[in-house]
């Protein structure tokens, strides 16, 4: 099979097509400060082009389903119900967190995946990596990150991990994304060196992963209704909670 999957939920994103047979094909990684409606269909173009690959060839979408930036997922996801209609294909939603864990694998440290969500909060998971699984021990969640670090020191997310009893608490934990980046001072001045930071290629999340994940669940066959597939916010978007506060 093969994949063409989309990663738009930061400004740093991108595009990869997967053959799990030979493995990456194509992988194009983009910066983008103003929209991805600028670029992404351009380098998409681009990257099916040069790696002599046909739209028809492709065999289902992966896309990061959320959390992440409101617009940057909406354009993501509607990308990839634009070539899913025009092409009969389907799509593989991939939690976008999960895919950012796997920068990390088979790591003996939990992962603290961390995405800026404004107003002092980031949308997080930890993950852990066990039986050459990535398993989740804290679910995706918007925080505000001086509870966050609480949590963290205080060991609870373990409350959610069966196999991990107190005396069994981590000593180190990876903090990575572009939520670790802006609060780097703050996570150090509380946890000191319980926290590490992988190097700046690893804060970024991977098209390639999103791909990765997409074909391991579609051989399950987790494909998604690409009418009714909506992102995963987690929260509100201000606009919604404008409107909403017109009639309270």
């Amino acid at each position: 099979m093969i994949t063409l999957s989309i990663e738009t939920s930061t400004i740093f994103g991108g595009i990869a097509i997967i053959d799990d047979n030979t493995g990456i094909i194509a992988e194009s990684r983009l910066n983008v400060k103003t929209t991805y409606s600028e670029r992404l269909m351009p380098e998409i173009d681009h990257i099916i082009k040069t790696s002599h690959i046909n739209i028809k060839d492709i065999d289902f979408f992966s896309v990061s389903i959320g959390p992440g930036s409101f617009t940057g997922l909406r354009i993501g996801l509607s990308t990839a119900k634009g070539f899913a209609f025009s092409t009969g294909k389907p799509i593989v939603a991939v939690p976008t967190l999960e895919a950012f864990a796997w920068n990390f694998p088979y790591c003996k440290h939990p992962i603290c995946i961390m995405l800026d969500a404004k107003k002092k909060e980031v949308y997080t998971a930890i993950f852990i990596w066990e039986f050459q699984e990535c398993k989740k021990i804290l679910g995706e969640i918007s925080i505000n990150i001086i509870d966050l670090i609480d949590k963290i020191s205080k060991n609870s997310f373990n409350k959610q991990y069966n196999n991990k009893s107190k005396k069994d608490k981590y000593n180190k934990i990876i903090f990575a994304g572009d939520g670790a980046i802006l609060y780097k001072d703050t996570i150090t001045s509380k946890l000191g060196d319980i926290a590490l930071f992988p190097p700046m290629d690893k804060m970024v999340p991977s098209p390639a992963n999103v791909g990765i994940l997409g074909l391991k669940k579609a051989k399950r066959g987790e494909f998604s209704d690409s009418i009714k597939l909506t992102p995963f916010y987690i929260r509100k978007s201000e606009a919604e909670i404008r409107y909403q506060n017109k009639f309270l």
